[in-house]
């Protein structure tokens, strides 16, 4: 069997799925209240504008990318997997900007590494999963 239908998704990636959507709204909300919310920026303090409008725009992935997992679809796997990368890319920016004594909050480099923590495990469970379905074992 592939692992392509709902049915044979394992509840691991239920539990995953429900994470990712979860996790995708509520980044929408706070990094939109920071983009669309002047008081919400002035409350944030420092904080470092690409990598809230990455993370504001990953919450959508991040909400696309749980219907899938919920579908058990190949694509969403993929999809967990590229919002790891792009999030460690981002990270990596983020390091950079710090680097360069651009003004952050700790607490940004606390959320991307729980970001980071996040999508890297449900991209890895996604992946031991769907290679177990495709195999049978």
């Amino acid at each position: 069997m592939m692992g392509n239908s709902v049915q044979s998704r394992p509840n691991i990636i239920l539990a995953a799925a429900i994470v990712a959507v979860l996790f995708g709204v509520l980044t929408i909300f706070s990094g939109g209240s920071v983009i669309f919310s002047s008081s919400a920026a002035q409350a944030a303090g420092n904080y470092v504008p690409f990598v809230v409008w990455f993370n504001f725009l990953a919450g959508f992935a991040y909400v696309i990318a749980g219907i899938g997992l919920f579908q058990w679809r190949r694509w969403a796997v993929n999809l967990s997997v590229m919002i790891a990368i792009a999030t460690l890319l981002v990270f990596a920016g983020l390091g950079f900007h710090v680097m360069q004594d651009g003004a952050f909050e700790m607490r940004t480099v606390f959320a991307m590494i729980f970001r980071s923590v996040v999508w890297i495990t449900i991209s890895m469970l996604a992946n031991t999963a769907w290679k177990k379905a495709k195999t049978g074992i």
